[in-house]
């Protein structure tokens, strides 16, 4: 049967009451769905992706992910690689200095004669910092009083900084950190206040305070640095050490001094976990006897880890490391 035409229009305007409000309804139906999905994503807790460097991250015991320290065989090949790029050839060249050339003691006396780097004269000769710094020290002589390459600092640091597991939040003692070759690494490397050193020289202490830490921009981190001797850690609290190490220190002290130093380290070491360093040798223990220094130890509470030989890969830097730890809680 045909429709007639006021049917068909009425029919048709029936279909578009019923039709938009049920389109209107799933629009809204999917924007709501979509403002959740993408809320969910922005939202997620998902864990961070993992470095993709292979080695050059290390997960502490906290969980928390700390930059690689030491040098990886990649950088070394890098770095050969830009020598041979760039033409470097050592043998062929000798070391040039600049337009002004000037040895250290010529350098101390230029200080001395114009009174510090400035050149003020008359009235405004004086030195007008907060804390003038003597120019023995502006001239790095200091970086000479060891025997060995200032630069071999880092590479201690290395080597003792991923053989204790160590993370900025570790605690570190040094015993006899003279001037920081070794300890600006860890102190730039740790976070403020967890580097301590017991050091005796008064000079060396001079030159940690009036010129290597402000010059490495370092005194933020606030390392607590103490002048003493015969092995008196009381001013150091009651802080647990995760590292405690002495970089040929024990050669110049008495034996019975160090015993009665590791004595009263053994209660500021984490048990267990924590290490104690010694390097070039153990002569208060091999005087001894193995099995007699070996009884010592455990009267006190340490365990003799091993001997640990450190060739490294940047200088022509050798040390033997001997290692300990606290076997009791």
């Amino acid at each position: 049967m045909a429709l007639s035409s006021s049917s068909a229009t009425a029919i048709s305007q029936k279909a578009i009451i019923v039709t938009v409000p049920v389109l209107l309804l799933f629009a809204s139906s999917a924007v709501i769905a979509l403002f959740f999905l993408f809320s969910s994503f922005s939202s997620c807790s998902c864990p961070p992706p993992s470095p993709s460097f292979g080695g050059g991250f290390s997960r502490g015991t906290s969980g928390e992910v700390a930059e690689r320290i030491s040098t990886t065989l990649e950088d070394i090949e890098w770095v050969k690689d830009q020598i041979r790029v760039n033409g470097l050839h050592m043998k062929d060249n000798v070391l040039r200095k600049g337009i002004n050339p000037r040895t250290r003691a010529e350098q101390l006396q230029d200080l001395l004669r114009f009174k510090g780097i400035s050149h003020y004269e008359g009235p405004e000769s004086e030195n007008h910092t907060a804390l003038p710094c003597p120019g023995e020290l502006l001239v790095e002589e200091h970086h000479s009083n060891y025997g060995e390459p200032w630069a071999g600092g880092r590479d201690v640091f290395e080597f003792l900084a991923e053989s204790s597991h160590l993370t900025p939040n570790s605690q570190v003692l040094e015993i006899g950190c003279g001037t920081l070759r070794v300890g600006l690494h860890f102190i730039r490397y740790l976070r403020p206040e967890h580097y301590h050193c017991l050091e005796r020289d008064e000079l060396s202490l001079m030159a940690t305070f009036r010129y290597e830490l402000p010059s490495q921009g370092l005194l933020h981190k606030r390392p607590l640095i103490v002048r003493g001797e015969d092995m008196d850690f009381t001013s150091f609290g009651s802080v647990v050490y995760d590292l405690i190490y002495a970089s040929a220190v024990f050669l110049h002290m008495p034996d019975n001094l160090v015993w009665v130093g590791l004595e009263r380290l053994v209660s500021k070491l984490k048990p267990y976990d924590g290490r104690i360093f010694v390097s070039h040798n153990i002569k208060f223990c091999s005087r001894l006897g193995g099995e007699a220094c070996t009884k010592r130890l455990g009267s006190l509470g340490l365990e003799f880890l091993g001997k640990h030989a450190h060739d490294s890969l940047l200088f022509n830097h050798y040390e033997i490391w001997f290692e300990f730890r606290r076997s009791k809680a």
